[in-house]
């Protein structure tokens, strides 16, 4: 499901066949990172107030944010600003939240909220993207293997 309210706050959630443990594990774990969300390649695991980096496989710098909130295995909030173009790095830091639920064993929900969007409007256009990585954090979890690239 998928909600937008005034391009400044979006909504995704999806369910996940994993434990709430395996879903957490699997976002905040730089080498299953990297296969679910476009080889991105993150400096280290997320620590409250630690600095969350991220490079393209090639080594460009795509983002420098901070985590907020490090709740294991349950929530997980981190500045967001992009910065592999020009016009994005040039917006001010909007704010992702990773909340998983576990309403039965070994069934996920994971609900990503993207928010504080009003003074980064090219990246609320670009937020759409949300819908293909957390399908993949999905298959990658539940099969092993990422889906195929769609850039």
């Amino acid at each position: 499901m998928t909600t937008a309210t005034q391009s400044t706050t979006q909504v995704r959630e999806i369910y996940i066949r994993a434990t709430q443990q395996q879903v957490w594990d699997a976002i905040t774990n730089p080498a299953v990172v990297a296969r679910f969300f476009n080889g991105a390649q993150l400096e280290a695991k997320p620590e409250a107030g630690v600095k969350l980096r991220s490079w393209s496989p090639d080594g460009q710098l795509w983002t420098d944010n901070t985590v907020l909130e490090y709740d294991p295995p349950r929530k997980l909030v981190f500045a967001w600003r992009s910065l592999h173009k020009p016009e994005l790095a040039a917006e001010a830091e909007s704010r992702v939240t990773c909340q998983i639920d576990e309403p039965r064993a070994g069934l996920s929900k994971l609900t990503v909220i993207h928010d504080k969007l009003d003074d980064a409007p090219k990246t609320a256009e670009r937020v759409k993207g949300w819908a293909y990585i957390l399908s993949n954090l999905k298959t990658t979890i539940e099969t092993g293997e990422p889906l195929p690239p769609i850039l």
